[in-house]
C-alpha cells in the first residue's frame, strides 16, 4: 500500500491509533466509557472508508 495514501489518509490514521492509545489509556484508569469506544470506531470506520476510496 505505498504510496496509495495522501496526507489527509495519514493523518487519519494517526488520529485512529492516538484515538485508540487514548481510549485504551481511559478505560484502565477510568474504567469503559462506551461513548468513548463508540466514538473511535466512528473514527476507524471512517478511516477505513478513505483507505479504501484512495486505493481504488
Amino acid at each position: 500500500m505505498p504510496g496509495s495514501t495522501d496526507g489527509s489518509t495519514k493523518t487519519m490514521g494517526v488520529l485512529t491509533v492516538g484515538g485508540l492509545v487514548v481510549v485504551t489509556a481511559y478505560t484502565v484508569a477510568l474504567g469503559s466509557n462506551g461513548w468513548l469506544w463508540f466514538g473511535w470506531v466512528v473514527l476507524g470506520l471512517i478511516t477505513l472508508g478513505m483507505v479504501a476510496t484512495r486505493s481504488t
